[in-house]
């Protein structure tokens, strides 16, 4: 299970500041749809005022709107190119856009504006990061954390490059620092649980508790136990808190999905296998796992039917998958 972490801030709060014009001024109550309307007008009677293409920009990209903001903010750097915040707000809009090319010029631009801004950096150390770019990642991470030894963005986004690029000692070293600097950021426990769970070392049990103690709605760490104590043939322990994560997200479709399996091919409980399975199949119809292991559990009871057309729906997601194969070969 890859954790994906999210870090890039791509929405700043709106806080207009439309002095000098003589129309409405947008109000917190208003909608998106509101304020868009009185920030054209606006824009209408002072069609140079390059505040009113940001502020307008900002609400294009809470409606993810962002080839619009990337308009309005293209032309606000074109009337004010001294001004820091349009770049950086068009390279946050331009890594939305997928364009990692330009929202690097941008975020560029910015620091020939602020030399020292710390944000452009991370945020060029994330771009890069997320480009698996991690020399270019690494090297601007770096100038974050010279200047900023704390920074909890930077040495966590360094831990998860050690980590990609199979440095495992240097990744727990580091997220041993985070863990010890901030002791309540429960995604630093979890990945160090992460880490000694693929080993099988018992400390993972230790760090992906204390994630779970520090963020008890954390399931990432708790899917993370369950799969320790699965992966040991520790079932009862598993299947206890797959339970927890569901009273947290009741459609956790591998949650379901690993009952319905230790079921299955621990207790040979086919029925209940079923309901966990179809359960999963609910949540995500695309789980061809889930319809695969249906499909054996209708096969090991006998029924052919239900097993075949649990197999071709596996099939209809993707005709390569070996286990449904296989499945559909026995029962012919």
């Amino acid at each position: 299970m890859k954790h994906r972490i999210a870090i890039l801030s791509l929405l700043v709060p709106l806080m207009m500041a439309l002095a000098g014009c003589n129309s409405s001024t947008p109000t917190q109550d208003m909608s998106n749809e509101e304020i868009l309307n009185i920030l054209d007008i606006k824009i209408q009677k002072h069609p140079k005022d390059d505040q009113l293409y940001y502020d307008r920009a900002k609400i294009y990209l809470e409606l993810n709107r962002v080839n619009d903001a990337i308009a309005d903010l293209t032309r606000a750097t074109s009337i004010n190119s001294k001004e820091f915040k349009y770049h950086m707000l068009l390279g946050d809009a331009y890594f939305a856009n997928g364009d990692v090319e330009h929202s690097y010029k941008s975020l560029q631009q910015a620091l020939e504006l602020n030399p020292d801004n710390q944000e452009a950096y991370l945020k060029l150390g994330e771009i890069a990061y997320y480009s698996r770019d991690y020399d270019r990642a690494m090297d601007n991470l770096g100038k974050v954390t010279a200047r900023d030894p704390q920074n909890l963005t930077a040495l966590f986004m360094k831990a998860f490059i050690y980590k990609e690029t199979g440095d495992t000692s240097n990744a727990i070293i580091l997220l041993r620092k985070v863990c010890d600097m901030h002791p309540d950021y429960s995604p630093a426990f979890e990945e160090l649980g992460m880490i000694y769970a693929a080993h099988h070392d018992p400390l993972a049990v230790e760090y992906l508790n204390t994630a779970v103690r520090v963020d008890p709605k954390n399931t990432n760490a708790l899917y993370g136990l369950a799969m320790y104590y699965q992966d040991l043939n520790k079932p009862e322990q598993a299947e206890e808190i797959y339970k927890q994560i569901l009273d947290i997200n009741s459609n956790h479709k591998e949650a379901w999905h690993n009952r319905g399996y230790i079921q299955l091919f621990t207790y040979g409980d086919y029925p209940l296998a079923i309901e966990h399975l179809t359960r999963a199949i609910q949540c995500d119809s695309t789980f061809i796992e889930a319809w695969t292991n249906r499909g054996c559990a209708y096969e090991l009871m006998g029924d052919k039917k239900h097993a075949r057309e649990d197999f071709m729906s596996a099939l209809q997601i993707d005709h390569t998958f070996q286990p449904a194969i296989d499945g559909l070969n026995r029962i012919r």
